[in-house]
């Protein structure tokens, strides 16, 4: 095992249900458009992968706002929300997950090369790294986000990608995902995935991963280490 690749949200932080749903739902008041995603509505919605999207699909199926288009309205919108998102982020309501701190020391100290894969604004996983302090954050070699390929998760081709700029092939490198959208798109590129699961993914189905937790856990509940994580590499390399 050479590299470990985390998703962002529900992996690093739960962010979905009190981060980027309140964001979305402030940008829209802000701009003046009845729209509110219930806590229900956006569970339904993640099923699409980016904001953009999110939003694009949303207002296809609920009506645009009077006057207003998609080629202006989704990219302001989505830069109000990331904006809101942020001040979440550094104001402190949203705290990394149980575990990740002390498996990204685990890496690091172990030599392990450490990544991003997300779908995320890349203000807005700028603002989550944040979290882990200046050292840590510079720890990660690699953090692709938001628009950086044509087809978002569940196709490959970000993790694809990661692969290429690590150099690396699908036995060096394991990822943490916590969506069936996220799966599909890790396997897809050929690398083993451990689950971790979310408030919004806890149901979803995770066959092919090569285990599903509710964390990775910190002392005295320790669910995974970095053993754990090599011996998923061992196992795929076989």
């Amino acid at each position: 095992m050479k590299a470990l690749i985390f998703d962002c949200d529900g992996v690093l932080v739960d962010t979905e249900r009190d981060g980027h749903r309140v964001a979305f739902n402030r940008a829209f008041a802000a701009a003046g458009i009845a729209a509110e995603w219930s806590v229900e509505l956006y569970g339904e919605l993640l099923k699409i992968a980016g904001g953009k999207e999110r939003m694009t699909h949303y207002f296809n199926e609920n009506g645009w706002p009077q006057g207003q288009s998609a080629a202006t309205l989704i990219p302001e919108l989505h830069k109000s929300k990331t904006a809101i998102f942020t001040d979440l982020i550094a104001k402190g309501s949203l705290p990394l997950r149980p575990g990740i701190s002390r498996i990204v020391d685990e890496a690091h100290a172990g030599g392990i090369r450490l990544g991003v894969c997300t779908t995320s604004d890349p203000k807005a996983i700028d603002g989550v790294l944040d979290l882990f302090g200046a050292a840590r954050k510079r720890w990660f070699e690699i953090v692709l986000a938001g628009d950086v390929v044509k087809k978002k998760k569940p196709d490959p081709e970000i993790y694809s990608l990661a692969k290429t700029k690590l150099g690396l092939e699908g036995r060096d490198c394991v990822v943490i995902e916590d969506s069936r959208n996220g799966l599909l798109a890790s396997l897809g590129a050929g690398l083993p995935t451990l689950i971790t699961t979310s408030t919004y993914t806890k149901d979803e189905n995770f066959k092919g991963a090569a285990k599903v937790i509710p964390e990775l856990g910190d002392p005295p509940k320790v669910l995974v280490t970095l053993r754990d994580l090599k011996a998923i590499a061992a196992q795929h390399a076989r």
